[in-house]
């Protein structure tokens, strides 16, 4: 009897285990146009952030840079608030998706736009000269700069014409003519 007691008992917990409330699921707690609004004041809040700092030289994340995204996903998350259905989530990432998209679009057809949200190339050698004012406001060290050099097959600064960073952290060269 007690045996026959615990199977029914283990068995019944297994079956609630098992129920999903659909409708609960996709249940909206938080007012849509609430859940769009924090959506989009965080992105282009953030899109004005990222303006500011300096861009990245090299093109890839470093370490440094990875957690700096981690932890803006982290305190946008907290900030777009806790979900407890996935309508919510997915209006939030419809939201986003549609910020994107749209400043893309604007930005290919309006340079004023794109001026806002895009870094104009920064000229870092001219004539075979560093220009050491805008290599600090990149915070871009001599250093990298000739080992972006090397990888070009550069070997010497005053074999450079100009080099910029470009919008993207990537360093292009253009060789003298010599």
């Amino acid at each position: 009897m007690l045996l026959a007691r615990a199977f029914k008992l283990r068995h019944l917990t297994n079956m609630e285990l098992l129920q999903i409330n659909l409708a609960e699921l996709f249940r909206t707690e938080t007012p849509v146009l609430e859940l769009v609004l924090r959506a989009s004041v965080l992105y282009l809040g953030i899109l004005l952030l990222l303006r500011i700092v300096p861009r990245r030289t090299g093109g890839e994340l470093a370490t440094i840079d990875l957690l700096f995204v981690v932890l803006i996903a982290e305190a946008t998350t907290h900030s777009l608030g806790g979900y407890s259905s996935i309508t919510e989530g997915f209006l939030v990432i419809l939201t986003l998706m549609a910020l994107n998209y749209s400043i893309n679009l604007l930005s290919y057809h309006s340079s004023l736009v794109e001026k806002l949200i895009s870094y104009p190339p920064l000229l870092v050698v001219k004539d075979g000269k560093l220009l050491r004012r805008n290599m600090r406001r990149e915070f871009l060290t001599e250093e990298e700069l000739l080992e972006h050099l090397r990888r070009e097959g550069i070997e010497d600064v005053k074999e450079v014409k100009a080099a910029h960073v470009e919008s993207d952290g990537h360093i292009s060269f253009i060789k003298s003519e010599r």
